[in-house]
């Protein structure tokens, strides 16, 4: 159902997204609004990007698999953080989380709620 077509081909300093992905076979489109680093009472968890990564991860899954789905059926991927320069570490956690070929994906700078790090949305499809 997802796949990179052949010959596409990134820049050396690429993160953990494909350049661009197809998508065949589609029955059902699944989009999850921005999720973020919070418990179900509202809680922040976590301090680091790391933690924070890791637990709005677990959130986009919880809500991905309401809907019949896994990271494997997530095919475009948008995260916006407060600090640029933690890229690199956010980039760690979520490679290690997200399955290949990893979506397609765009990480904006910015001023987000409370003392959020991330927040991330996903697009998926069955």
């Amino acid at each position: 159902m997802k796949s990179v077509p052949e010959g596409a081909v990134q820049h050396v300093t690429a993160g953990p997204y494909s350049p661009v992905l197809e998508i065949t076979g589609i029955n059902k489109l699944v989009v999850i609004s921005g999720q973020a680093p919070l418990d179900m009472e509202g809680n922040v968890i976590g301090e680091t990007i790391e933690e924070q990564t890791i637990k709005t991860l677990e959130n986009c899954k919880a809500q991905l698999e309401k809907a019949g789905c896994t990271f494997d059926n997530v095919f475009k991927v948008n995260a916006f953080m407060t600090d640029l320069e933690e890229w690199p570490r956010f980039n760690k956690v979520y490679s290690e989380i997200m399955p290949k070929p990893f979506p397609v994906r765009t990480v904006v700078g910015s001023k987000l709620l409370n003392t959020f790090k991330i927040e991330i949305e996903m697009w998926a499809a069955l």
